[in-house]
């Protein structure tokens, strides 16, 4: 049953059967005969009862080097895959060679990271009082030691030891762990420490809070972060997490230690952290095209 030989009629029953039965706007019935039109134009004499599993899988490859987006693949394969069940319903089709498909995976985006310069930038609040010196040790503890944002603001007095140079941070699933506090990121809090006893009632252990005493909010930290971009010139929409990556992207530039770099994010598998080695080698390959002689373009 192909399209040359009445492969479309048993298309428009199923159409039917979406429009009537199962009440689908006609939007998404137009949608479902867009791609099954596709699965019948690439079939071409092939009928559809004899498509195997590998003439899917060469469609799908077909229509992802065409450009369409796995978003797109997904809904395609979903189009065809319900189609093909009808099929078995209405007119016995053995198999459905969409069963068990999948669509490409999308390209993982990889995590934003402040150059260098710009988190050197970042952490050069000029400005004195007590609510810069708290934000720069907010950004310097963040960019030192590599906190998510809960971590942060979940920071009590009594996870510091500036003496071992550490903090105790409580993660993902509630698992604790020991990361290093970098000099200025300990000289930060301290200054910002002097301040603190003017905000905080007795018996509050939130390392940071807001002018009312009460430990700040996850949201807090967000649009304290995004205006101090702002003020010092970063041209990117600077956020918690950013530090994080920039953290870790440094930190993995600079040694290599990919293990390290795993546990002092708390990451549960290596394979998460191995994203920064993409950052690092997206570095090495802007090195090489500014830096190396066989790369430079010629003029």
């Amino acid at each position: 049953m192909n399209a040359g030989e009445g492969g479309y009629e048993p298309l428009q029953h199923y159409l039917s059967h979406l429009q009537h039965e199962r009440r689908l706007s006609p939007l998404t019935c137009t949608n479902y005969a867009r791609d099954i039109r596709a699965l019948l134009d690439l079939a071409g004499e092939t009928p559809l009862e004899r498509l195997q599993i590998h003439h899917i899988r060469r469609f799908i490859s077909q229509l992802h080097a065409s450009g369409l987006g796995s978003r797109s693949l997904a809904r395609i394969l979903s189009a065809w895959r319900g189609f093909y069940q009808y099929l078995g319903r209405q007119h016995a089709f053995p198999l459905n060679p969409c069963a068990g498909l999948h669509a490409p995976k999308a390209a993982r985006m990889l995590p934003q990271a402040l150059s260098p310069e710009q988190a050197a930038r970042l952490m050069n609040i000029e400005e004195e009082g007590p609510l810069a010196s708290r934000d720069r040790a907010m950004l310097e503890l963040l960019y030192s030691s590599g906190l998510r944002l809960a971590e942060l603001v979940g920071a009590n007095l009594e996870d510091m030891d500036f003496a071992s140079g550490e903090i105790r941070v409580t993660g993902k699933g509630s698992k604790t762990r020991i990361v290093p506090l970098g000099r200025l990121a300990i000289e930060a809090i301290q200054n910002w420490f002097g301040y603190r006893e003017q905000f905080v009632p007795a018996g509050e252990r939130a390392v940071f809070v807001g002018k009312g005493g009460n430990r700040l909010t996850p949201r807090a930290v967000q649009l304290r972060l995004r205006q101090w971009g702002i003020k010092l010139g970063i041209n990117t929409s600077v956020h918690p997490h950013m530090l994080r990556h920039s953290f870790a992207t440094h930190v993995l530039q600079s040694s290599g230690d990919l293990r390290a770099v795993q546990e002092m994010l708390g990451h549960a598998n290596i394979s998460t952290t191995q994203v920064y080695t993409h950052l690092d080698f997206q570095h090495l390959a802007q090195v090489y095209d500014a830096a190396h002689p066989r790369a430079k373009k010629k003029s």
